[in-house]
């Protein structure tokens, strides 16, 4: 069923529901208590395979493709809704496989997904685990812990900040190292881990990557001229104008006011490059390092504190009457649970279990 090989022990899946077929991997029994993994941009559940097979036989893992990866059915993300696709996606899967109550694990995107998923899923889900998740005020185009935008039209954020290269290599399922700043593998051999690691997976997660959908509707979205400096603001299609603070702004309010509140993991790893206070994919990041002409200065555009944006939801979370834990992985980039499994997973475990 997967077109990228699955691990032993893995169970490959498509269930058909009311929304799309999406096609999930799995681990453990039926009769154990369900853990949801959502992967990343430009990855698949593939991501997730290592750690579902290292559960504990209490946890099933269950790792679905989001809409737009994988081999879930292609169908076009609405951005202007946020991330409430792949949230309803989400939903509509657990109805279909029955599923009452769940952990649930997100990775970065899927990481920045939980703060729309958490409200809506309610008092279904038992634990949340943050792993380098994006900022809860979406990618790019906001400048304080506040996520106060850096310009009306949330300039510097959404489908025209991606290297256009990057999704061409994609679409042309290129496994190169031919262009040192957008082959896919030289971007994941360089920013998902900290190099010089790399995984003995590196050909399936590469593939994994490879399967991101592309197209001005799809990856990396459409984009509208802007007046304001980097010149680009979000369009209305795909997974990184779906990220926009444009549009996900909104469901911070509702995050910090769920009822009931599971407690959360929040993991990171140290040396990550993709999501942190000074992100190399974040324009006011480039812009001060000189990457970029035309930085109109630290005032009007500095570089996305993400991380601090994330501590600051999380703390208003707590004083609301919810829980959460701040873990540090050393030595690790964007992908702690890939560079170091073990470690991940008994931080993982242990959260699972004081919280079941």
């Amino acid at each position: 069923m997967s077109t990228v090989p699955t691990l032993p022990g893995i169970t490959s899946k498509m269930i058909d529901t009311p929304r799309l077929k999406i096609h999930a991997l799995f681990s453990g029994s039926e009769s154990a208590i369900p853990v949801i993994f959502i992967h990343g941009n430009a990855s698949s559940s593939t991501f997730w395979e290592e750690i579902m097979l290292k559960l504990p036989a209490q946890f099933r893992g269950i790792a679905p493709d989001l809409r737009g990866y994988g081999d879930t059915e292609d169908k076009v993300i609405d951005a202007t809704r946020g991330l409430k696709d792949w949230a309803e996606d989400i939903l509509a899967l657990v109805q279909v496989l029955g599923l009452k109550t769940y952990h649930l694990v997100g990775h970065s995107l899927g990481g920045m997904l939980m703060f729309t998923l958490v409200p809506m899923a309610g008092e279904a889900v038992l634990s949340v685990t943050l792993v380098n998740p994006g900022s809860p005020y979406g990618f790019g185009g906001t400048k304080d812990v506040d996520g106060t935008p850096c310009a009306d039209d949330f300039a510097g954020s959404g489908g025209g900040v991606v290297n256009p290269e990057f999704p061409k290599l994609i679409a042309a399922q290129d496994r190169s190292t031919n262009n040192p700043q957008a082959s896919p593998r030289i971007v994941m051999n360089s920013f998902y881990w900290k190099p010089p690691f790399k995984p003995a997976r590196e050909e399936d997660l590469l593939s994994s990557l490879l399967t991101e959908k592309i197209g001005s509707d799809r990856y990396p979205g459409d984009f509208v001229p802007s007046p304001n400096w980097p010149n680009v603001a979000p369009g209305k299609f795909g997974p990184i104008n779906a990220a926009s603070p444009k549009y996900v702004g909104d469901s911070i309010k509702q995050f910090i006011a769920a009822q009931p509140k599971p407690p959360i993991l929040w993991v990171r790893g140290s040396d990550d490059q993709i999501v942190s206070d000074n992100s190399l994919f974040d324009f006011g990041t480039l812009g001060k390092l000189g990457f970029v002409p035309g930085w109109p200065g630290d005032a009007v555009y500095p570089p996305q504190p993400m991380v601090s944006q994330t501590r600051k939801v999380l703390d208003q979370y707590k004083a609301n009457g919810g829980a959460y834990w701040e873990k540090v992985i050393p030595d690790t980039g964007h992908t702690p649970f890939v560079e170091k499994p073990a470690e991940f997973t008994a931080i993982l475990v242990e959260h699972l279990q004081l919280a079941k």
